[in-house]
């Protein structure tokens, strides 16, 4: 097995665990000519997330709980296909997954504290609002005769 760029990193001091990763290979469709008939350049890459001890508790379970719909079996899997090269759709697929898996840990955003509309900004809305009101009504052809 070739030497891939390091640890994925998801996010902080946690990465994608190696040992933890399962690969397939199969026969890509696309562009390639003669060489795609023979080299399996697609990568299949899953990652059992519902037991992995990779994971902090809290992300493991935000996790399942986000990405619910793309999971088989507690199974998240990743496809690559893009490239010509197996190590490239490889690198691809694990870049993916660990983006995935840094979306789907994210801790939820913080809820928005409402502010006040300054007065001066309502009042400044409602003149001007009075004052196109002004304008249309000036183009109504009552008094014209």
């Amino acid at each position: 097995m070739e030497n891939m760029s390091g640890p994925y990193v998801i996010r902080g001091s946690v990465s994608l665990p190696e040992a933890e990763l399962m690969w397939r290979f199969s026969r890509s469709s696309g562009p390639g000519g003669q060489h795609v008939n023979t080299s399996d350049s697609r990568v299949e890459l899953s990652f059992d997330l519902a037991k992995t001890e990779a994971l902090p508790d809290v992300w493991k379970r935000r996790a399942l709980q986000r990405l619910a719909g793309k999971l088989t079996d507690g199974v998240l899997t990743v496809r690559a296909s893009e490239h010509r090269s197996q190590w490239r759709n490889r690198e691809t697929a694990a870049v993916r997954l660990a983006a995935l898996l840094a979306e789907a840990t994210a801790p939820p955003p913080k809820p928005r504290k409402p502010t006040r509309i300054p007065r001066g900004i309502n009042e400044r809305r409602l003149r001007e609002k009075k004052q196109r009101a002004e304008t249309k009504r000036g183009r109504s052809g009552r008094d014209w005769s």
